[in-house]
């Protein structure tokens, strides 16, 4: 385990909603299964400024990936199951399988794998806690940029889906919240 993923692990178990949260995801006992994005992101973001963390905004993403399952009508299943344990949060579930066809990329191999295609790379990270007490870290992309405050579009979308970054950036006001942040 890499530093940057102990001091991801560490952040969230000091948060109670968000190790709770990861609990409810666990029980889904789904493949490949994860809470990604601003979920994880936000809390380090928080933590970086010396902010107590901030409640998940929007949704919480769920990823998994079963290629074996890819009817939307799981996901929103699991979005169900989810809301009768925590109806206070909005859930995002997407199993990461059928995801390449809305995102116009190649076929993903694996939850992680389909990080690599999003956005930014402070945002291609994920967790998931395991047995009672244990939590891994997936970030594809590294967490160098997550730890060192830089907005920094992934690949993918420096040129060809720049305007979705763009929006991203304008439209979510990570500048404006995180003002330590800095753009690559």
């Amino acid at each position: 385990m890499s530093a940057a993923e102990a001091d991801i692990i560490s952040i969230l178990r000091a948060d109670r909603l968000r190790w709770y949260l990861l609990g409810a995801v666990a029980a889904l006992e789904l493949p490949d299964c994860w809470i990604a994005a601003g979920f994880v992101r936000n809390a380090v973001w928080d933590h970086r400024h010396q902010r107590p963390p901030s409640p998940p905004d929007r949704d919480v993403d769920v990823i998994w990936y079963d290629p074996d399952r890819i009817d939307p009508a799981l996901d929103r299943l699991h979005e169900a199951r989810l809301a009768a344990i925590a109806p206070s949060v909005v859930w995002s579930v997407k199993n990461q399988a059928r995801m390449h066809i809305r995102n116009g990329d190649p076929p993903y191999a694996s939850a992680a794998d389909a990080m690599r295609h999003w956005p930014e790379t402070a945002t291609a990270v994920a967790a998931r806690r395991y047995d009672a007490d244990h939590c891994e870290v997936a970030a594809p992309l590294g967490a160098d940029d997550l730890f060192g405050l830089i907005l920094r579009p992934t690949s993918s979308f420096v040129d060809l889906k720049r305007a979705v970054y763009d929006e991203r950036r304008k439209s979510k006001k990570w500048l404006e919240h995180w003002p330590l942040l800095r753009e690559a």
